[in-house]
């Protein structure tokens, strides 16, 4: 934890969590303690999905740290407590592209958006395929029920 954000490594990143079809938003404050006034490198302020990295140093910051700072667990079959099986799967998208293989390992970087998907295989999604700069400009989307994902 910082007493202050970070200007090394400066960049802000996306993230969707799909349920069911329905968003699920991160809450504000992750990785905030007001308490001690301290902030992690990795943070929210809103609860509008951009995750913050501003960090002391330049370094690289994975999906996983940013979940294990929400103390929500990501791994290959599971979002929490949502585990895939039984009809229900779990997948991972960065602009547009899905990303087999353990989510918690997907770096953050600039302007990514991230979109962690869990439903019924016959749930239609929308998510993110990309941005060009700022969240202001409008991104494209890709529509897929959850076994195309």
């Amino acid at each position: 934890m910082l007493g202050e954000e970070g200007n090394a490594e400066h960049i802000h990143a996306h993230l969707d969590v799909i349920v069911n079809g329905k968003p699920v938003a991160a809450p504000p404050n992750i990785g905030v303690d007001q308490r001690t006034r301290q902030i992690s490198p990795l943070h929210t302020h809103a609860a509008d999905g951009v995750i913050h990295v501003e960090s002391p140093v330049k370094a690289a910051f994975s999906l996983g740290r940013f979940m294990a700072e929400w103390d929500v667990a990501l791994t290959t079959e599971s979002i929490g407590g949502l585990r895939a099986g039984n009809g229900h799967v779990l997948h991972a998208y960065v602009n547009g592209k899905e990303r087999p293989g353990d989510p918690s390992g997907i770096e953050l970087r600039a302007h990514d958006e991230i979109a962690l998907v869990h439903g019924p295989t016959t749930t239609k999604v929308t998510v993110l395929a990309a941005t060009t700069g700022r969240r202001a400009n409008r991104p494209t989307r890709r529509t897929a029920t959850c076994a195309d994902l």
